[in-house]
């Protein structure tokens, strides 16, 4: 994070470690803040919490009434899915718990992979009010972690914060005048970086297939048109004006080409493949390595 004694707020949320570094430390009742809206989006989304909005749903269908930010986050994964032909979808939460990456992390398949239920079959996502017809166990993971770094951001802002780099374990926003390098972490030796971005006043995320992978070559980033995993691209990375819009394309990634992406998204890309070759956009900030 950036040099001359910035201060860091760091706490656990969602399953994962987060930094909030500020030039001033934050006050305590914005540091409360923050955690309570951390709680509040894993009331919400979470399919590792039984207690959850998201379980209620697989649970029982029916129409449920989700937080404000849902509006945002279906148009954008309908887009997507449309864009994927399908392949990237919300709906592949029982896919990924059949292969093992389940609430209780077993890590062990139950059965050969499941294929995600078709959007217009079973889910009606209208701004905020999402209704399902059969039970279905929403996967927000493309895109979420992204997105709770923009409410974080909103948060800050409404405190007069306008100077900080969010960090998500890796899903990145910076704001203010100063740059900071980020290296690109090699996707299969972790210790080294394939490059560098200097970021400033833009989100950074990347989406890996060795980042929450087990068995036998299985992965987070299903296709939902089968239930395996992606094995063309291994790593990607996503600038954007906002994480929400850089967590999601990181993932479309996977599926698509970045330039088809870009008719669609204003955003800047680079793609690692499983051959070890990559592709990147005309204006991609970083610097790879020779």
């Amino acid at each position: 994070m950036p040099d001359g004694g910035w201060q860091d707020f760091s706490f656990d949320g969602i399953g994962t470690r987060w930094d909030i570094s500020t030039p001033v430390l934050l006050g305590p009742s914005l540091q409360a803040r923050l955690l309570a809206r951390v709680e509040k989006f894993d009331a919400d989304w979470s399919r590792f919490r039984s207690d959850s909005l998201v379980m209620a749903m697989a649970r029982t269908p029916g129409r449920y009434h989700f937080p404000a930010e849902a509006d945002q986050l279906g148009e954008l994964y309908r887009t997507l899915y449309g864009i994927t032909g399908g392949a990237m979808t919300p709906l592949v939460g029982a896919s990924l718990e059949r292969l093992g990456y389940d609430a209780a992390y077993s890590l062990r398949p139950a059965g050969p992979p499941l294929p995600a239920p078709a959007w217009e079959g079973v889910l009606d996502w209208s701004g905020t009010t999402i209704t399902a017809t059969a039970p279905v166990v929403l996967d927000i993971g493309a895109a979420g972690k992204g997105l709770l770094v923009d409410l974080l951001a909103t948060e800050l802002a409404a405190e007069g914060v306008d100077t900080f780099v969010i960090d998500g374990s890796g899903d990145l926003l910076a704001r203010g005048p100063q740059s900071i390098p980020v290296g690109l972490e090699h996707p299969y030796r972790p210790e080294q970086a394939i490059g560098v971005v200097p970021l400033s006043g833009r989100a950074l995320c990347a989406s890996a297939a060795n980042r929450r992978a087990w068995g036998d070559g299985l992965h987070h980033v299903l296709d939902g048109m089968t239930g395996q995993p992606v094995r063309t691209a291994v790593a990607t990375w996503a600038l954007a004006d906002t994480a929400v819009l850089a967590d999601a394309l990181a993932t479309a990634l996977f599926f698509v080409p970045g330039a088809e992406l870009q008719e669609t998204f204003q955003f800047s890309w680079l793609t690692v493949f499983s051959d070890g070759s990559a592709a990147y956009s005309e204006e991609f900030e970083g610097t790879l390595f020779t």
